[in-house]
């Protein structure tokens, strides 16, 4: 039987991609959604009293282009689709990291007391009555649950330079919109690996 001295050379896989330009390609990725990420916090610190739909918009174009270049990466859609679950914990904390920040270390905390209601579709705004009269801003609320009535008991945080909206003191939580942008980041991180890995 005739044995051949030299080995079969290795057959080219049509589309495959040399393991370095793939590791490359990886770092890219999931370099640049971690830089969404500070991106569009730090844009959201900068825009503190302005209208929140600049860090809004400026984070779902970058979760979008996360997304079209996992798809890059990868050459499938579903784990770019899938991708969009990480992408609401990064959208969600950094737009509201700075707000509740601000409310923490300088807001002033009032007992109130709800005396009204105003409803307009989503949107519930409360009247708020604190020891020393009225408050001139309402408590507002979006969306179809509320969970506050009226004669209701609660503390606000209230920014002194009128900066940023009141909230309820409850519902203020900075150590958890800073663990939603690090379970974002970890969540891309680890998309970005899975993409490289199998377009590799």
């Amino acid at each position: 039987m005739f044995v051949s001295p030299h080995p079969p050379a290795p057959v080219a896989v049509a589309g495959t991609r040399p393991a370095l330009w793939s590791l490359a390609l990886t770092a890219v990725v999931a370099g640049f959604g971690l830089a969404v990420i500070v991106v569009n916090t730090l844009v959201s610190h900068l825009t503190v009293g302005l209208s929140q739909a600049v860090p809004i918009c400026l984070g779902l174009v970058g979760c979008l282009a996360f997304a079209v270049a996992l798809r890059l990466l990868h050459r499938a859609w579903w784990l770019a689709v899938l991708s969009v679950v990480p992408a609401l914990f990064v959208l969600v904390g950094s737009v509201q990291l700075a707000p509740e920040t601000v409310l923490r270390d300088r807001g002033v905390a009032q007992q109130v007391t709800i005396t009204d209601v105003q409803t307009s579709g989503k949107r519930h705004e409360f009247a708020l009555q604190g020891d020393s009269g009225p408050l001139d801003e309402p408590l507002v609320y979006s969306g179809s649950s509320p969970g506050y009535q009226v004669g209701q008991r609660l503390t606000v945080l209230v920014d002194p330079q009128g900066q940023v909206e009141l909230a309820d003191a409850e519902k203020v939580d900075v150590a958890g919109k800073r663990s939603m942008l690090v379970l974002g980041a970890v969540g891309w991180t680890l998309f970005a690996l899975l993409a490289g890995w199998r377009g590799h």
